[in-house]
């Protein structure tokens, strides 16, 4: 795959080489997304689908489709009425008086037959006493006409008749009589008369609604009847359908579209989410039945440039640090059962020769030696349980700021008296202006005090210690130096391991050699750095004999 590829689903878990089997049957039975076992699939559609239907549903019942056709359609009809009524008093005699109910002055029937009006709609004309003096219907066939749209809406008739056959049983039927249009008309009537055109709505028999339009007929300036136009029979509702079908077809592309996109989306989330879950279950369930128990081996997803590549990262480093702290307890525990074992070997050793001299003066070696080395592993639990704590320790303590200066201040006016009454020579050089560094006071003392002590226990009457610091950007230097023996150099590697010491024979068992280890996971844990070098005449001399040793500590400020 080149870089800057887009790739979705299954290419983004690990290959089936470096996958257990157990992995690889379980990718087998799912497919490309199971919604059966994949709770987060199922939200994924449903809820995409829920915001389609609020969607689709405010498009259909909350929009305005309706009542702007309405509109349309009753200017329309209005015009239409108008014109007729305009038709009527263009063929009024003037002067003479007109009577419409009787036909005097007018022939109503030949002038209504020969208006165009759109299949459908009705005419009446009325007189001024509400009496219904002519009657016509349309005869003009318009394209868009209600019939030009029955039979398209598929949909929407489907989805009315399941919604008859569900509100039926709730449903009421009047059994009264229905009036005629006619007499529902001659309300408007009366109203128009006063020269203003009337809009109303009406009921035919089929119970059908429908717009009516009621217009004044004027002779001069006088109001001598009345024409009303009504819409064809389900006119309106009939273009309403039209335009909920087109709606009601996106919207079964929209939810095919939508379906078929959440499941790539739930197949790019949930699959992975899954394997990630199931690798963790995976190596829980195997250890805790103690059958085939092994190491849990995540899949490595951090190619992928969004959460679920940073929850994979996450998780292959917290197994990865888990593992190692796996190990390094494993080692630990070794380390401490081989150091035990010398002062308990030479206990043993001692107790059963005790049994057997006679004389005063070797049962009194004897019993110095058992005292030596009771004391030795006493230091060496004490070493021990403060090593195991300290983890724990750095975790649960509170970091807080201070002068790095103050204490190693206070450190030189405490141990320089210890060296001094050595014959050492115990130099501090720090500078005049504060460093403050946040960690843990205490702990950080306890480095310096590893150091500082370590490096009296080396140097004889006549050497020199000394302890300085400087700062250095983002960084402070502090640095432990002595004018001692130096540090071996098959031994620079190995100081900072648990349980080493390079001490001279008179010292023997007087050190646990977890000093400089407790004190390099201190440092470590502060996001510092430690180390050891020789002091030498020059730099470009190795193999030149050593004026001293130095231990460097760097910290973050």
């Amino acid at each position: 795959m080149r870089d800057g590829d887009v790739v979705l689903g299954e290419d983004w878990v690990a290959p089936d080489s470096v996958a257990s089997s157990e992995m690889r049957d379980t990718r087998a039975r799912r497919g490309l997304v199971s919604l059966r076992s994949s709770p987060l699939a199922r939200k994924i559609i449903t809820f995409n689908l829920i915001a389609l239907n609020v969607l689709v549903a405010g498009i259909l019942y909350l929009n305005s489709t309706r009542d702007s056709l309405a509109v349309q359609r009753i200017s329309g009809v209005i015009a239409q009425a108008e014109l007729v009524a305009d038709v009527i008093e263009a063929q009024l005699p003037s002067g003479a008086p007109v009577s419409l109910s009787s036909g005097d002055g007018i022939d109503l029937d030949a002038t209504l037959s020969g208006l165009d009006v759109s299949i459908g709609k009705d005419v009446y004309v009325f007189d001024t006493n509400e009496t219904l003096a002519a009657q016509a219907e349309g005869s003009l066939d318009l394209s868009n006409d209600v019939e030009a749209e029955k039979g398209k809406a598929v949909l929407t008739d489907g989805l009315t008749w399941l919604w008859n056959v569900v509100s039926r049983p709730f449903s009421t039927t009047s059994s009264e009589p229905r009036t005629p249009v006619e007499e529902q008309l001659r309300g408007l009537v009366a109203a128009s008369l006063s020269g203003e055109t009337q809009v109303g709505n009406v009921v035919n028999m089929d119970g059908a609604q429908l717009f009516a339009i009621v217009t004044p007929i004027e002779q001069g300036a006088t109001a001598i009847g009345a024409v009303a136009l009504t819409s064809a029979s389900g006119e309106i509702d009939a273009l309403v359908r039209s335009e909920r079908e087109r709606v009601l077809q996106m919207f079964v592309i929209a939810t095919l579209v939508s379906i078929g996109l959440s499941l790539v989306l739930a197949s790019t989330i949930a699959n992975p989410l899954a394997d990630l879950a199931a690798a963790a279950e995976l190596g829980r369930d195997k250890n805790a039945r103690k059958v085939n128990p092994g190491r849990i081996r995540i899949p490595d997803l951090t190619a992928r440039p969004d959460e679920i590549g940073r929850l994979s990262g996450a998780l292959r480093g917290m197994i990865s640090a888990l593992y190692n702290r796996i190990d390094g307890n494993e080692q630990f525990a070794a380390d401490v059962a081989h150091e035990i074992k010398n002062p308990l070997a030479s206990l043993r050793s001692a107790v059963g020769t005790l049994r057997m001299v006679k004389r005063d003066d070797q049962r009194e070696k004897l019993l110095d030696v058992i005292e030596h080395d009771v004391r030795r592993l006493d230091r060496l639990v004490s070493d021990i349980s403060n090593a195991s704590r300290l983890d724990s320790e750095l975790v649960k303590e509170e970091e807080e700021a201070f002068n790095l200066l103050q204490m190693l201040d206070n450190l030189g006016q405490y141990l320089g008296e210890d060296a001094r009454g050595k014959g050492i020579e115990f130099i501090t050089d720090l500078p005049p202006q504060p460093i403050q560094v946040h960690g843990l006071e205490a702990r950080l003392a306890q480095v310096f005090v590893n150091l500082i002590t370590n490096a009296i226990s080396f140097c004889e009457d006549g050497d020199a210690i000394r302890v300085w610091a400087r700062k250095r950007e983002n960084r402070v230097l502090v640095v432990v130096e002595d004018t001692g023996p130096g540090i071996p150099d098959q031994a620079l590697t190995k100081i900072f391991k648990r349980f080493y010491s390079q001490r001279p024979e008179e010292h023997f068992g007087n050190n646990s050699g977890l000093g400089l280890a407790i004190s390099k996971q201190i440092v470590e844990a502060h996001g510092g750095v430690i180390w050891a070098e020789n002091i030498r005449p020059t730099d470009a001399d190795i193999t030149s004999e050593p004026l001293g040793a130095r231990f460097v500590v760097g910290l973050p400020v």
